[in-house]
């Protein structure tokens, strides 16, 4: 018997769902687990290593090659998707997925240029919003929209696309974050999936929790084995969210959703509950950099995880509660989304987003105050030392 023999793939396909569900994450993984210690010998041979800076938030070079694991698994799950003949856009998401591993595997390399990088996000995003499957045509009355013209539609599906690659990228700033975020998202991403009956969006979820499940272990890794996703990754793993949250934004009302409650004009406010972290992130540093009147492009030290870190918190223990911050803004946009509409559900989630932005300008005086205190005693234990 030929397990990769097309008929047998879909025939195990459909009789055992779960299982061939669990299969794809398991293999996502596995595959993930295998390959990146290959990658990390060849790093470390060629002494391929990201330079620590100002702003870095580790001491010791480590390599950002974990993207070259992340193509190599998902070009084969992809592959083996296609198979299964549940979706169309699998050639699509490969030729996308190479650009944008190209790109970031050069820019983790020998740093490319912001113009570069934006045109192979353009280029990946092309492939994916004329895509039948992502036609976007209707907002379901989100704040008494319907109906959308066409050129109007690409152009907000290739915003959202250009938009989560390069939110995805910035909160890659701290170990496990951006991995993290990226389950939380394809997990509850996955859910609605599977309730909704879109077998092939399921199963591609699933694969990437398991490519950043796997990857975990050595992002969290303080020894030799440590790697980062670097560029070649979160731009990747980004362009995948985007691909899904379209998605979401594209489904039709189905009737399992709307039997349990939900109001299909809520979908929009769904989509950014879900992405919340990176949303609000990529906002708010934008938002301070802009007062501060600099560049909102411009590097610095605000965002959530540095703001964390300056407050004596550790990697994990930042990234687990940036995560838990995620999926708590996710469950009450559930819990309460059943009872609201559009209008309601928008000031709800406004009021989230204004809430955390005032947590976080707190802990950043804090922070601020700790370093300022710690920097005068240091200088009056210097001044009592000399005397001495």
């Amino acid at each position: 018997m030929n397990i990769l023999d097309q008929e047998i793939l879909i025939t195990l396909f459909r009789q055992h769902y779960f299982f061939f569900a669990g299969a794809v994450f398991l293999l996502a993984f596995i595959l993930t687990w295998y390959f990146t210690p290959k990658v990390l010998w060849v790093t470390r041979e060629k002494s391929l290593m990201k330079e620590v800076n100002h702003r870095s938030s580790h001491k010791n070079k480590v390599p950002p090659f974990g993207g070259v694991s992340f193509f190599l698994v998902l070009i084969l799950v992809i592959s083996l998707l296609q198979a299964l003949r549940t979706g169309y856009t699998g050639n699509h998401l490969i030729i996308g997925l190479t650009f944008l591993f190209m790109a970031g595997l050069k820019d983790d390399l020998v740093i490319s240029t912001a113009r570069l990088k934006f045109a192979s996000q353009l280029f990946a995003a092309s492939f994916i919003i004329f895509s039948p499957e992502l036609e976007f045509t209707t907002l379901h009355g989100f704040l008494g929209i319907y109906d959308i013209p066409l050129l109007i539609s690409y152009f907000i599906k290739l915003l959202i696309v250009v938009a989560l690659i390069n939110a995805y990228n910035l909160i890659d700033g701290i170990d496990g974050l951006a991995a993290i975020a990226g389950i939380v998202i394809c997990l509850t991403y996955a859910l609605v999936f599977y309730t909704t009956g879109l077998s092939y969006f399921v199963l591609i979820s699933l694969s990437i929790v398991g490519i950043l499940g796997g990857f975990l272990r050595f992002n969290f890794s303080r020894g030799r084995k440590k790697m980062f996703m670097g560029d070649g990754g979160s731009l990747i793993i980004g362009f995948m969210i985007a691909f899904l949250s379209l998605k979401i934004l594209v489904m039709a009302p189905y009737q399992q959703i709307v039997n349990q409650g939900f109001f299909p004009e809520n979908t929009v406010l769904f989509m950014v509950a879900v992405l919340f972290l990176p949303i609000f992130d990529t906002l708010r540093v934008m938002i301070i950099r802009i007062l501060n009147r600099n560049s909102p492009f411009e590097a610095d030290r605000n965002h959530m995880h540095h703001v964390l870190l300056d407050n004596g918190l550790n990697h994990k223990t930042s990234s687990f509660i940036l995560g838990a911050m995620n999926l708590g803004v996710i469950s009450v946009f559930i819990s309460v989304s059943k009872y609201f509409k559009s209008m309601v559900m928008l000031l709800i989630i406004l009021s989230m987003f204004v809430t955390s932005a005032c947590i976080f300008q707190y802990l950043k005086r804090r922070a601020s105050s700790l370093q300022s205190g710690n920097s005068r005693y240091r200088f009056l234990s210097k001044i009592s030392y000399s005397r001495s």
